[in-house]
């Protein structure tokens, strides 16, 4: 148990004694082998908790309490190959880990040093199995720096954060004056995370010289996008750095309390961060005159109920004020007039946890990496049609390329690279011709698409672009809130005029309608949910206006996605006759026919389209891709 921390020495000496236990655990020096799992949700829901339990029991049934510990980390990342169990001090990662597989891994690793090599990851291009983590391709031009401690620390081990450098930053700036400390996030380049790319340390400045009062840190961890869970996997892996995040610019501008907005949807980061603010708050960390100073510090939770649109910084603060989550008309800015009326500094997640590393190390080690305008790196959840789905870390400046095909490993199946949505809802598509693209805040933005909070959905050649369209906003027409009229009234409009696409029903006119619209919703809007709800749409057009016209000339869908323009056929040459799709089919709308394939013995069958409802059963049932839809 950690004492009370009081002083500068107190916690320079806690985090050396912390740090030797940490590196004794990753060296084997202390005489130990240590399996840790990964505790992020998705793995989580591939029941790393049973296994982990499982891992206990044998440990404890085999006699190896003294010689082996079981512990839990955050996010390894790499989400299409969870659950992972690494074990330390070899270093060696198993990937795809089942209940069944834990005997084997005490047996044959932890009791007889054997690696268990059918759970190793297998390179797909050179086909060799790789045993440690660093050595596969997805993880090499990672750079963790938001992602600091997250699958290597346990979140709810306060010892084992101190031990990575946990509060060290937050120490060096109690030791600066304020204005120094602004300073130093303006001098690394920092800019919000959370999607405007709004430079840090000018929103800080703007607070700070605000009259003396009461003034507030939000932490945004409301995180709304489809797809998107970096904030999620940061408060799960290291809620440590957000809080010394949120610390450090508490004292930058004078503030005395903090919240964190979290949607409720989120129980294992809300769970751990209550753990990690307790723990901090035993030790001295958090509370009245931190670390022999006269800075006082206190953090508070506010659960959402996962309304997109309170991801708005102003709908975000009426919400903790326990008004509707609805946006204000800005000016006066949040740094001026926010929480309660008073200056208030909204920071998403992944932002505030790249302040203590740029406090701990310097700001010339953070601009080391990123652009000329865009300093660092930045943290996307990579999805869709992609090989390596999972979290990523790299430097900005990084291409889609590398990140699509380096780290993501490329589109599956042999199929070809269409699309990438960059922004969630709020941005816009990108094609084969920016996959040389830096990505960085104003690149991103030349080219129709923008950063947002890092959702990074990939498509292929099977996604329908106006379909794409389509799902984003509905999406956007959910969430709306309302409060004007060119939101509320104009997305459903613009859904409308999707819809009719998708049917096949519209004209040319309509497409020269949904244009106009698309441009005065994104012009007159309140926010930022409406300002940029038609940039799926005037990317899609930008790009794949040919799939528009394709839907409403030749009433056809070419990537065959829209049921109301597909039709599903069975080739009669490839047909069998084994009758497999019509047993499946829900409603009775196969039959056989007259003919017999040559070389075949039983007549081939044949769809009735008037009954057909498009559910796909048949192409899952044929064994010989006898049906296509086109």
């Amino acid at each position: 148990m950690i004492e009370m921390i009081k002083t500068f020495e107190e916690l320079e000496r806690t985090c050396n004694d912390c740090s030797k236990c940490l590196d004794a655990k990753f060296t084997g020096h202390d005489g130990k082998r240590h399996v840790v799992l990964c505790g992020g949700t998705g793995c989580l829901s591939s029941h790393s908790d049973e296994i982990r339990e499982e891992f206990v029991k044998l440990v404890n049934e085999r006699g190896l309490q003294d010689k082996v510990t079981v512990n839990q980390v955050g996010c390894f990342g790499f989400c299409s190959q969870g659950p992972f169990v690494k074990i330390y001090p070899e270093d060696t990662l198993y990937r795809m880990v089942k209940i069944d597989d834990v005997r084997e891994i005490v047996e044959k690793d932890l009791e007889n040093g054997e690696v268990v090599d059918r759970l190793l990851y297998v390179d797909p291009i050179t086909k060799e199995k790789v045993s440690k983590q660093d050595d596969i391709t997805f993880y090499k031009k990672q750079v963790r720096i938001a992602l600091h401690g997250c699958g290597s620390i346990n979140p709810e081990k306060i010892e084992e954060a101190l031990g990575a450098g946990a509060f060290k930053g937050l120490a060096r700036a109690l030791q600066m004056d304020r204005q120094e400390v602004i300073n130093e996030i303006l001098a690394s380049g920092l800019r919000g995370r959370g999607g405007g790319g709004f430079p840090t340390g000018r929103k800080w400045q703007f607070a700070y010289a605000q009259p003396e009062g009461d003034k507030y840190v939000v932490c945004n961890g409301d995180e709304g996008d489809p797809g998107a869970f970096m904030d999620r996997s940061i408060l799960e892996g290291n809620p440590l750095a957000v809080i010394e995040g949120m610390m450090i610019a508490g004292y930058a501008i004078g503030a005395q309390n903090g919240y964190f907005y979290v949607r409720a949807e989120y129980p294992i980061a809300v769970k751990r961060l209550r753990i990690a603010i307790r723990q901090a708050e035993e030790i001295g960390l958090l509370g009245d005159n931190i670390l022999g100073t006269n800075f006082s510090f206190r953090v508070h939770i506010r659960l959402g109920a996962g309304a997109f649109v309170c991801g708005e910084e102003t709908a975000l603060l009426n919400s903790i004020e326990g008004q509707r989550g609805m946006p204000r008309p800005r000016p006066p800015f949040p740094a001026v007039k926010g929480l309660w009326q008073s200056p208030t500094i909204v920071n998403n997640v992944e932002t505030l946890a790249c302040v203590p590393y740029i406090m701990r190390e310097g700001f010339e080690q953070f601009t080391k990496f990123g652009t000329e305008k865009s300093k660092g790196t930045k943290v996307f959840a990579l999805g869709g049609k992609v090989n390596n789905v999972g979290l990523v870390e790299v430097p900005m400046g990084t291409t889609l390329r590398e990140l699509i095909y380096d780290i993501g490993g490329g589109i599956p199946n042999g199929k070809k690279f269409k699309a990438i949505q960059t922004g969630g809802p709020s941005g816009g598509c990108l094609t084969a011709d920016d996959l040389d693209a830096l990505i960085d805040f104003d690149n991103l933005v030349a080219k129709g698409s923008m950063m947002g909070s890092g959702g990074a959905i990939v498509m292929d050649e099977d996604n329908c672009m106006v379909d794409v369209a389509k799902f984003y906003m509905e999406f956007i027409c959910d969430e709306s809130c309302g409060k004007c009229s060119p939101c509320r009234i104009g997305t459903k409009r613009m859904l409308e005029l999707l819809t009719k696409i998708t049917k096949g029903q519209a004209t040319m006119e309509d497409l020269d309608k949904l244009i106009d619209l698309a441009n005065n919703i994104k012009t007159n809007s309140l926010c930022a949910l409406g300002q940029t709800a038609p940039n799926p749409i005037l990317s899609t057009l930008a790009h794949f206006k040919d799939e528009y016209i394709a839907h409403i000339v030749d009433k056809k869908c070419p990537a065959a996605v829209c049921k109301s323009l597909m039709n599903y056929t069975i080739i009669a040459d490839k047909c069998v006759g084994c009758g497999l799709c019509e047993r499946n089919c829900p409603t009775n709308a196969i039959h056989s026919t007259n003919y017999i394939a040559p070389n075949h013995k039983l007549p081939s069958r044949e769809i009735d389209t008037e009954k057909c409802i498009k559910c796909g059963m048949c192409i899952s049932s044929c064994r010989l891709k006898a049906i296509e839809k086109k």
